[in-house]
């Protein structure tokens, strides 16, 4: 049943989903058109707001963001870098192998789709980008293995289990708004006027008791799922041309090179130097001391990661299990190919973000909501109406940045947890990237699906989701 009405969903999406570069200008004017006729603002405003010419708000408020702001322009480099550390640490040698080993274990479609699932889900909670590049990685080389063992599978269905990872990265360590509200210098970014709530450690948002039920039951029930929708007798599907062999040897476009060049970039000592002067931070950072020189693990950089530490320590592990420099660049070459989507479409949805906050028709969305809740109701219509705007904002941090004072606002004058209230962001944020593919351009780069192919089935598990993350919204 599960695995016909995934068909049925999944061929409505073939045949209506355009590619995600044309959502990405279809969603601009439609911002533009809600933004002129539901905000103050006029057609005029909104593509000023857009474009980053615009000065001022609709409320005559200094306004600096847009197609070309800074702040979203540095936001996306640091998304980029986490894209090519994480592929970069999961294509290592070590790793590759793990991965290698991993995808000769199914013994059909099922077993398949619930390896690549419950592998994509369990490192986005490390790590966004390591979940969702190694969900990539062993979804090709799973059905490389199936390939050559003849073992029937469905290809769209694994892909779409490889891209799971961003169903639950909001609730894991390198999850936006709950790393942005653990230091008063990130808190002050979106609360320049004063912020109306102290830091929030993590041990009140990620690691909190809500948050360990409700993504340790999506890391495990979402792969279960698509695995049952695994057609017994898989029908015939397109095989990307990338997943019929192995890459080819990157040490053949060095074979010219000259002998010193050869053995810098081949030396281990190179990777060495690097890695020991970040493990020098990271001893620092991860293993505080204090003045009597006893650990001081109160104040682990674990309990506040960040987008640039995460980022740091993503580079020194991929440094040392690569062991030399030409084999880590050309894995952050075969990385960077993935960024290509991003680079494009991201100041697209900045501009998005742009009219929504110029105009502001997030501040209207979110308080039309607030408005109309109560405290027990209040972090469930934020879960839906972070869902919303993520279709028009699909960035966690740009998303908090424009939704987070609202929804904290209206938290603290419901009388809710504030960490309930950076969670019910962020579990809305996550929950229709299985709509919205702008973060699945780096696994379809590297598998060869195309986005229409697994959305249908990525949309059966949104609305699992969803009824789960309620559920215990209501019951915390």
């Amino acid at each position: 049943m599960l695995a016909k009405l995934g068909d049925r969903i999944s061929a409505f999406f073939r045949a209506s989903a355009p590619d995600p570069f044309v959502l990405a200008i279809l969603l601009t004017f439609l911002t533009l058109t809600l933004a002129a006729l539901l905000t103050p603002a006029t057609l005029h405003d909104a593509v000023r707001f857009w474009s980053s010419s615009a000065k001022m708000d609709v409320n005559g408020a200094p306004y600096s963001a847009g197609i070309w702001n800074a702040g979203l322009l540095r936001f996306a480099m640091q998304m980029c870098l986490i894209l090519v550390t994480g592929h970069a640490l999961a294509s290592s040698p070590p790793i590759a192998r793990i991965i290698r080993r991993l995808a000769d274990l199914p013994r059909n479609g099922a077993q398949a789709v619930f390896l690549v699932g419950i592998t994509a889900t369990s490192l986005a909670v490390l790590n966004w980008g390591l979940g969702l590049i190694a969900g990539a990685l062993i979804a090709r080389d799973v059905a490389r293995s199936m390939r050559a063992r003849n073992i029937p599978f469905h290809y769209p269905l694994l892909c779409a289990a490889g891209y799971l990872g961003l169903l639950v990265w909001h609730g894991g360590f390198s999850g936006s708004a709950p790393l942005k509200v653990t230091q008063a210098s990130e808190i002050a970014d979106i609360f320049p006027s004063g912020a109306p709530f102290d830091a929030i450690p993590l041990t009140q948002t990620i690691l909190s008791p809500m948050n360990g039920i409700i993504t340790g039951g999506l890391v495990i029930g979402a792969p279960i799922l698509l695995a049952l929708m695994s057609p017994k007798d898989p029908p015939a599907a397109r095989i990307p041309e990338s997943i019929k062999a192995e890459s080819p040897d990157p040490d053949a476009e060095h074979i010219k090179e000259g002998a010193l060049p050869k053995f810098l970039e081949t030396s281990p000592l190179i990777n060495l130097l690097i890695v020991a002067l970040i493990a020098w931070w990271a001893l620092d950072y991860y293993l505080p001391r204090t003045e009597s020189g006893s650990l001081d693990l109160a104040n682990t950089g674990l309990k506040s990661l960040t987008p640039d530490t995460v980022n740091m320590t993503m580079l020194m592990l991929g440094l040392l299990l690569h062991w030399n420099p030409r084999s880590y660049l050309d894995a952050v070459s075969e990385a960077a190919r993935g960024c290509a989507g991003i680079i494009l479409q991201f100041p697209l949805y900045a501009g998005i973000m742009g009219i929504m906050l110029g105009s502001g028709l997030t501040v209207l969305i979110a308080e039309t909501i607030a408005s109309n809740a109560t405290a027990t109701t209040l972090p469930i219509f934020t879960f839906i109406s972070a869902g919303v705007v993520n279709m028009f904002v699909p960035s966690g941090g740009g998303q908090w940045a424009v939704q987070g004072p609202i929804a904290m606002q209206a938290g603290l004058e419901a009388g809710v947890d504030p960490a309930k209230m950076v969670m019910s962001v962020a579990y809305g944020d996550q929950l229709t990237n299985m709509l919205q593919p702008f973060w699945a351009l780096p696994l379809l780069a590297i598998t060869g699906a195309k986005a229409r192919e697994i959305v249908g089935y990525t949309a059966i598990a949104m609305t699992a989701a969803a009824l789960w993350i309620v559920i215990w919204l209501l019951i915390f």
